[in-house]
């Protein structure tokens, strides 16, 4: 009898001889009739200039649309992309076509990494995560340093050596991740977000070092990007040479060239810090003195106006001088009692994170700054006050001030004695009267005693 086949039993047939017959094998061509359904998967033709196969590729066991991806990069198909494909052949039986059964995708004459770095750096560019109004500052000093890199190689020691060398005391706590393979992103991302659990974290370093487009991969992972735009301590990244390029070095609020560099970054030197410090309290010591000797100015103006009488003014010199002299004493005692402190803050820096302490002793500068203007001011304010009254006692003793008010002085003449009462001149005597301004003489013409 014939050996006669139903359609579905050739197809079949056909499948596993294809299956079977062929290994997984390398196709290239141009990709055309793009088509991505809801399922997740991916469907397309690969053609040449002659010819052209159907091509599928499944969604991922993971639940992943379909992409095209090997390694741990992924980039996305596009019409008219040339590509090469890893597939197995297969046959859809439903119409008896063969198709290929993609496994990877990279383009051709371009690195899947590449490919996937650009495509991954427009997106993320358009969604605004590179706009550097979105990108939060480096603290000055932070409290501790957050690093997150190998715990063996030179980048780890080229950070600790650097920090140590800049601020000894400042603390870091190490993060320690694979840099490279596929179980870095997700471990990278971890501890990302692990570092946000420490409230005195103010800054973390991301850093390896160089390598090629593969090596850095794990920091062109789109999750690994996310999580640094969306931790709320500001990161900085230090990845690769000074020429490599990645897209956390663009999301991330700094880039360092190196994670040496980072390193210097992120913390002054000490000894720059307690130069500052001196620097200003030499400055503000200064600035007192220019100001108590512009007050000493004022005092000695004062006093030279008060020329009557001497023996008055001699007194308050001399107080004005006791007072100043004791102002003296107690603005170099504060001085001392600021360089005293200072010298304490000083010794407080060698051994703890100082910006806390720094704030402290500039608050207590400050204080007793204003507290010092504020007795000066007080003190020269009482000893004008006390000059006022005695010039105005002054002022009221003084015989010309008498006569300004209708008084006058009378002088019998010739012999000029003053005349007290109406019994010390005679009728047809001659006087000479003293008023506030000029004198006259006078003739008298009656005498009127007043009756005792």
């Amino acid at each position: 009898m014939k050996d006669i086949w139903t359609v579905t039993e050739l197809n079949d047939q056909i499948k596993g001889l294809l299956e079977e017959g062929f290994d997984v094998i390398w196709v290239e061509g141009e990709v055309s009739n793009l088509r991505c359904p809801a399922s997740g998967h991916v469907y397309f033709t690969l053609r040449d200039e002659k010819s052209q196969v159907r091509a599928v590729m499944f969604r991922s066991p993971y639940g992943h649309k379909a992409s095209a991806w090997s390694r741990p990069a992924r980039f996305d198909l596009e019409e008219g992309m040339q590509i090469i494909c890893r597939a197995r052949l297969s046959v859809y039986t439903a119409r008896g076509e063969y198709q290929l059964i993609a496994e990877t995708v990279e383009p051709k004459g371009v690195g899947a990494l590449q490919q996937a770095f650009e495509q991954l750096k427009q997106r993320l560019q358009a969604e605004g995560l590179f706009e550097p109004a979105r990108k939060k500052p480096i603290p000055f000093l932070p409290r501790k340093i957050g690093v997150i890199t190998s715990p063996t190689g030179a980048v780890i020691r080229d950070i600790l050596t650097i920090t140590r060398r800049r601020f000894s005391s400042a603390p870091i706590l190490i993060a320690p991740v694979r840099v490279q393979g596929a179980e870095a992103p997700p471990e990278i991302i971890r501890a990302i977000r692990d570092m946000q659990g420490f409230a005195d974290v103010e800054v973390i370093i991301l850093a390896r070092g160089g390598g090629s487009l593969e090596d850095l991969a794990p920091f062109n992972d789109e999750g690994v990007a996310r999580a640094i735009f969306a931790s709320p301590i500001p990161i900085i990244s230090a990845v690769g040479h000074e020429t490599d390029f990645t897209i956390a070095d663009f999301v991330a609020d700094l880039r360092a060239p190196t994670p040496s560099a980072a390193a210097e970054m992120v913390l002054p030197l000490k000894r720059d810090l307690i130069a500052s410090v001196k620097a200003l309290h030499l400055r503000m010591i200064q600035q007192h003195q220019r100001r108590l000797q512009r007050f000493q100015e004022k005092v000695l103006a004062l006093t030279d106006r008060l020329k009557d009488p001497k023996r008055r003014l001699t007194d308050i010199r001399l107080r004005v001088d006791d007072t100043m002299e004791r102002m003296q004493r107690a603005f170099k005692n504060q001085t001392e009692l600021r360089r005293q402190v200072l010298l304490q803050r000083e010794s407080q820096l060698r051994h703890a994170g100082p910006r806390g302490r720094i704030r402290d002793a500039q608050f207590i500068l400050e204080k007793l700054r204003k507290n010092m203007i504020a007795g000066t001011l007080k003190g020269l304010e009482s000893l004008k006050n006390r000059l006022s009254t005695h010039m105005a006692v002054l002022d009221s003793l003084n015989p010309l001030t008498v006569l300004s008010r209708g008084y006058a002085i009378v002088r019998r003449l010739p012999d000029g004695r003053i005349v007290r009462k109406a019994g010390d001149v005679s009728e047809e005597n001659t006087v000479t009267v003293r008023v506030a301004s000029g004198r006259f003489d006078a003739k008298v013409v009656s005498v009127y005693q007043e009756q005792e």
